[in-house]
């Protein structure tokens, strides 16, 4: 006696990708509800079932939707943004600032909309996202019927949805609750990554995905300078580094991992951990390529992921795939590695269980819901089919498939797209709304690159204030003089540093934008020892305001950021038309002269080798106030024992230019 059920899919070449690779041809799948009730020859099946909707495949693979394993899906409105640029400059110089701008919940909910449409057309029916307002992205993709882990941000520094860490943990656990045993989403926490997130992210975050059972999805070993940085700051490699801050506590799914020895892909092995394979963004990116064929020989769960459209720039699976199976042929010299048949594993099964989601997609296997796909073989850049060897239709849809071959797409039982249409989401409206943020961004864009100060602002960090300031300096030929008198006078010293100083000075093609000057403070000790370093940036302004009696200036210091990036960065990001390099020692005194605040520095200049200057500095903040300090700043000079007649009208980078 026939069984009812749902659907029927018959006459098609079926690829289960389960663990011994099982094909059937002529071949059914037989669905029931969400899930998949029987896998096996055609006429089997039609002798079991009876089905409410019997699909003639046409002689089409029917096999698993594809799983992307990593991606930002919201970021598909900012594709194309800036491209052809270093991850960092890309990411805090353009992403993150632009994001700071314009990611709203609304903004959200539109760019994982129109990703997911690409992800239908293109065969993928689970992803990985990793995004601010992850919530939206959860409705989004709910709402059209794709399955995903969607994972809620976390980072150390304000984001577009929280404006403190300590609020983001707060509202992904709240999340992750809201959505828990949801038939389609499985909420998720994001420590973004270890190099923007604190010790205490870190473990807080593996805390809230295990007491919830979620998995926990960041970024690991992505770049060298990473891991350089991670070994130099923490005295260990990444993997290590988190392993000690108890990440892997939680179910771990680790985007990229190019920068792994071994030890560290056995480390991830023992904790279960899952990892995503992103060749197009790692490559374009120059980021590397991950040791995807030690990885696999090890039995780590590898799955594959476009990433976001605005590192790849595109969602297509099956260009990913075959560009996985490509490129760990070409950087390993072994043709044999990662053949088709692992390669297209990975964008199912394993890509699956590495977003340990093992158990309910990812391959064609009574009890596993129906998330399914028909590709089309038949055409011309797929013709003719050779059926020889088994393994030669994974070649096909590996070497010569693309996304355009998807035909139709179930998920969860249900479909998503029939003969290429589209049933559950209308693409026009939305694309209409996304090209009026582009034209917002490039407004935004374009406004801010006109001025080097914007840019500054920007990247973040920047105090928003102007600083006079009265300055005098003379040059001396006896610098110990000069010290001798300052510590054994009347002076009232408040506070004395050493520091050794190296400038790098940005100069630009209009001169009314100003000089950006990056500065490497070394601390020296009382032994001579460096015992910290600071990194500034400093906007400077028109360096003459005003020029006084006896050649004091009145300058101006706009805005002062800390330097949290590589001085590289900072050469790529403002793009100078040339650069002017200083390097000092400095003797630093902050005093007391007739009852008013001096700074008084004493300067070798080192390179290039212009002898010692002694400078004699005051804030100021009115005319009257900078004329009265411009007159007793001459008198502190007369009161040190330098020479008036030996004054510099000039500032460093003036003389330093000259010389």
């Amino acid at each position: 006696m026939s069984k009812n059920i749902d659907h029927l899919l018959t006459n098609a070449i079926v690829l289960t990708m389960d663990e011994e690779f099982h094909q059937y041809e002529p071949g059914a799948v037989a669905v029931d509800g969400d899930s998949i009730v029987a896998v096996g020859l055609e006429d089997d099946l039609k002798a079991k079932f009876k089905a409410k909707e019997i699909t003639d495949c046409g002689g089409k693979v029917l096999m698993p939707g594809l799983v992307n394993a990593h991606t930002h899906a919201a970021m598909t409105l900012l594709r194309g943004l800036a491209d052809d640029l270093r991850l960092d400059v890309w990411l805090l110089g353009f992403m993150m600032p632009v994001e700071r701008e314009f990611v709203s919940p609304e903004f959200v909910h539109l760019g994982t909309s129109l990703a997911c449409i690409e992800f239908i057309r293109s065969g993928i029916t689970c992803f990985a996202d990793m995004y601010y307002f992850e919530e939206e992205a959860a409705k989004a993709t709910a709402e059209i019927g794709l399955r995903a882990l969607c994972s809620q941000t976390v980072l150390k520094f304000p984001t577009p949805d929280a404006d403190s860490y300590e609020k983001a943990l707060e509202a992904a656990e709240e999340y992750i609750k809201r959505w828990k045993g949801h038939p389609l989403i499985v909420p998720s926490v994001a420590p973004h990554a270890p190099y923007t997130c604190t010790e205490d992210i870190l473990q807080a975050t593996a805390q809230i995905a295990s007491s919830n059972d979620v998995p926990l999805h960041t970024h690991l070993a992505e770049t060298l300078v990473e891991v350089e940085n991670s070994q130099e700051e923490h005295g260990m490699l990444v993997i290590p580094y988190v392993e000690k801050h108890n990440l892997f506590d939680a179910k771990v799914l680790a985007a990229h991992c190019v920068h792994v020895d071994i030890s560290e892909i056995h480390t991830l092995l023992k904790h279960k951990a899952g990892v995503a394979h992103n060749p197009s963004s790692n490559l374009k990116l120059a980021s590397g390529v991950a040791p995807v064929t030690d990885m696999l020989n090890a039995g780590l769960d590898v799955g594959i992921g476009t990433d976001g459209p605005a590192s790849n720039n595109d969602l297509d699976m099956f260009e990913e795939v075959r560009l996985a199976a490509l490129v760990a042929k070409g950087f390993t010299g072994d043709p044999t590695v990662v053949p088709a048949k692992t390669a297209l594993a990975m964008a199912t099964r394993l890509g699956a269980k590495a977003l340990h989601m093992g158990d309910i997609t990812g391959s064609l296997e009574i009890g596993k819901r129906a998330d399914l796909i028909l590709v089309d073989i038949s055409p011309l850049h797929n013709a003719p089919r050779f059926r020889r060897d088994t393994d030669g239709v994974y070649a096909q849809l590996v070497y010569a498939s693309k996304g355009t071959d998807v035909t139709d797409v179930m998920v969860n039982g249900q479909w998503l797209m029939r003969e290429q249409e589209l049933l559950t989401v209308a693409e026009e409206e939305l694309l209409q709304r996304a090209d009026t943020y582009a034209k917002k961004i490039d407004a935004f864009l374009i406004e801010r690159e006109q001025s080097v100060l914007s840019k500054l602002i920007a990247i973040g960090g920047a105090l928003e204030q102007e600083s006079f300031e009265v300055q005098v300096k003379v040059r001396v030929t006896d610098p110990d003089a000069i010290v001798d008198k300052i510590e054994h006078s009347e002076l009232d010293i408040l506070h004395y540093r050493h520091y050794h100083e190296y400038d790098t000075y940005f100069h630009f093609e209009d001169p009314t934008q100003g000089q950006l000057r990056y500065r490497e403070d070394e601390f020296i000790d009382e032994n001579g020892e460096c015992n910290k370093v600071r990194y500034r940036l400093t906007m400077i302004g028109r360096t003459r305001e005003r020029h006084f009696p006896s050649d004091v200036l009145l300058s101006r210091s706009r805005f002062i950021a800390p330097a949290t990036h590589s001085l590289r960065f900072y050469k790529e990001y403002f793009k100078p038309t040339s650069e002017t390099f200083i390097e000092k020692d400095r003797l630093r005194w902050r005093v007391l002269f007739q009852s008013i605040e001096f700074y008084i520095n004493l300067d070798r200049i080192d390179q290039p080798n212009l002898g010692t200057f002694l400078e004699v500095k005051s804030r100021t903040w009115s005319q009257r106030d900078a004329e009265n300090k411009a007159e007793i700043a001459e008198q502190l000079i007369t009161f040190l024992g330098a020479e008036t007649e030996e004054f510099v009208a000039q500032d460093y980078i003036e003389f330093v230019a000259e010389a």
